[in-house]
């Protein structure tokens, strides 16, 4: 087996705008695994709240690169474990896993969704992301958008723009990114119109969320305090929710098991995404079949997507139905 990594910059169509800062591009690590001319790709982005740093990936991949490349191909659960073994960031962990779920269902000639036995009728429709601005302004993007469901991205709580929005009578989604107080969540668990809203996720900073209650009327959903399967059981009592994203969690693998510890636990469940191209996105996109929300946007944010593989059109997850994860470089 043969690993090749390659930076790649994102370019966003317009100024990303969230309570932790405004964003135009991003940069994103390109993993390739291959095997008898057959390619598997995955992918990590460099996020400056998460405190990632490519380089020191690419650093770390030059060091662990012969022990990939003698790998032999197994199951991709078998591989994954191997991983383990590596002492690897969960972003980076999370590429090198998606790329070789991608890279067996090629060599099977199975998608990974047959490879797991996963539903793919009648999928979730993904939200997209109204980033920080003029109420009236994110408004207008709401009504004049072809999507049907709305992640609104707020910096701090504002009553007459909550008010504002819960009259639009859409399907739309709070998102403050840690930045609500204590009384801000009081004021939203205990107001009965909120529970219109479908979730408001992470409202706290991280391990900051005693003040929540999940019996309230408002749709906790867990984002940066849910980064693994420990995190599942320490979060009951609080969060209605979680977000599983593949580069918090490791990937694929461990996302499955995320997914059946939710589900015995009576979670609802996302499956989220960063700011990613098309290569990140196909991996989230073959879990819809197993959550509640879908927030799979980031490659509709780029103006450069460098793969086709599955993807996501005016909210509607759209498989690729070929093996692996799908993924195609342009």
């Amino acid at each position: 087996m043969e690993l090749r990594f390659e930076l790649k910059k994102l370019q966003l169509k317009e100024t990303f705008s969230i309570a932790y800062g405004n964003y135009d591009k991003r940069e994103a690590l390109l993993i390739e695994l291959s095997y008898q001319n057959y390619k598997g790709y995955g992918e990590c982005v460099a996020i400056d709240y998460y405190q990632i740093d490519l380089q020191s990936f690419i650093l770390k991949l030059k060091e662990i690169q012969h022990q990939i490349e003698v790998q032999k191909i197994v199951h991709p659960r078998e591989f994954f474990k191997s991983l383990l073994n590596l002492n690897l960031h969960t972003f980076l962990l999370s590429a090198l896993d998606c790329a070789f779920w991608d890279l067996f269902g090629k060599l099977e000639n199975k998608s990974f969704i047959e490879l797991n036995q996963i539903p793919s009728e009648n999928l979730m429709e993904s939200s997209i992301t109204i980033s920080i601005g003029e109420i009236e302004h994110q408004i207008q993007k709401i009504e004049k958008s072809n999507w049907n469901k709305f992640k609104v991205k707020c910096k701090g709580l504002n009553k007459n723009n909550i008010k504002k929005l819960l009259g639009l009578n859409r399907n739309i989604a709070l998102d403050s990114n840690a930045s609500f107080t204590d009384d801000d969540c009081v004021w939203l668990q205990e107001n009965i119109e909120v529970q219109k809203f479908s979730y408001l996720e992470q409202p706290r900073p991280i391990d900051n969320y005693q003040i929540l209650k999940k019996e309230g009327f408002a749709n906790w959903m867990a984002d940066e305090d849910c980064q693994n399967l420990d995190s599942v059981d320490e979060l009951i009592p609080y969060y209605k929710s979680i977000n599983i994203k593949l580069m918090k969690c490791g990937g694929l693998t461990p996302a499955l098991e995320m997914i059946k510890k939710a589900r015995e636990l009576n979670y609802k469940i996302m499956i989220g995404c960063m700011t990613e191209s098309t290569v990140g996105i196909s991996a989230g996109c073959v879990l819809t079949g197993l959550v509640d929300y879908a927030d799979l946007d980031g490659a509709n944010l780029i103006s450069n997507d460098y793969a086709q593989g599955n993807f996501v059109e005016n909210g509607k997850i759209i498989l690729s139905q070929k093996p692996g994860l799908g993924i195609e470089l342009k």
